[in-house]
């Protein structure tokens, strides 16, 4: 059963999508997806500062960059790389504003939005490839915003939870260090979705398995053909679950995606890891931005924000 603050949540984002014109193109869906983004998106938390910055990686591909500083900046000791949900096909820094500005003002540590590379106009690995040059140049010193707080996370919601998942789990097999956490929420980590939500939530509102599909076939194509490219970008057929940083990835009951967290965290577990997969009971997916009116929701977001300080005080 729905929450009744979600059940309304769910009958306004259906109105402000019915009122809009049908989208015919990707960009037309895009377009709506911002215009009922900002519906939800409040004024800047008292005390957040943000600055929009490029970031060039070593391939020579360009995407933009938000820092949000919290009210305390030089007393942060953490930093949080969000990567923005959106089935790889929309949303933006700009669409995610509610998410990374309270993450900041809640926490108090720094964090920057990634606007990488949407498909179709970019297949995978395009998304992937982005979020993974920017977090090497996190833990190298080299993003555009000045000395930051040594502590790094990783977050992201859906597709990026798909993406925070991954570049963690390639920048282990490389060896890399320096990863303190990551944190998902209503993550896409699979081809397809885990069962039972599968069959169960396929209808569920805001997310049906038909969207899913849809979405990962614009991404990904028809089929994830190239067993590589599937290890590397979905990270529930990789090969191995061991030494990876601790991970709450959190599930929600109206979802046909509700199980690939649970999966996700199962298998840390198994190969010795910490992870943490609660579920949000009565909420659907993208109910982020019910923030202000969800209890659940309220919930959802003080697990993030304290496992996201949590980390970073454990950093030595």
């Amino acid at each position: 059963m729905l929450e009744p603050e979600i059940a309304a949540f769910v009958e306004r984002a259906t109105a402000l999508y019915s009122s809009d014109h049908p989208a015919t193109t990707v960009n037309d869906e895009r377009a709506t997806y911002e215009r009922f983004a900002a519906a939800f998106t409040p004024p800047l938390p008292e005390g957040v500062h943000t600055h929009d910055a490029p970031f060039t990686s070593p391939g020579g591909q360009t995407v933009m960059l938000r820092f949000y500083a919290p009210a305390r900046r030089a007393q942060s000791n953490g930093t949080v790389l969000y990567f923005h949900g959106g089935g790889f096909v929309v949303g933006s820094i700009q669409s995610h504003d509610l998410i990374t500005a309270r993450i900041a003002a809640d926490t108090g540590l720094c964090v920057i939005a990634v606007d990488y590379r949407l498909a179709p106009e970019h297949p995978a690995p395009a998304a992937h490839d982005d979020c993974l040059a920017v977090t090497r140049a996190a833990l190298d010193e080299r993003l555009p915003f000045g000395p930051l707080p040594r502590s790094l996370q990783l977050a992201g919601d859906s597709a990026g939870g798909t993406l925070a998942a991954s570049v963690a789990m390639r920048l282990r097999d490389e060896g890399v260090t320096g990863v303190d956490g990551v944190a998902l929420v209503y993550p896409l980590l699979g081809i397809e979705p885990q069962l039972p939500a599968r069959d169960t939530q396929a209808n569920a509102p805001m997310l049906t398995l038909a969207d899913v599909q849809r979405y990962g076939a614009l991404y990904w194509g028809a089929g994830v053909k190239d067993r590589a490219l599937a290890a590397w970008t979905l990270p529930l057929e990789a090969s191995r679950y061991d030494t990876l940083p601790p991970t709450l990835a959190i599930g929600v009951e109206h979802d046909p995606l509700c199980d690939d967290a649970r999966v996700f965290a199962e298998r840390i577990r198994a190969a010795g890891g910490h992870a943490y997969a609660p579920v949000g009971a009565g909420l659907v997916h993208g109910s982020w931005r019910a923030l202000a009116t969800s209890p659940g929701v309220q919930w959802m977001h003080r697990e993030v924000c304290r496992f996201l300080t949590g980390n970073a005080a454990g950093r030595p």
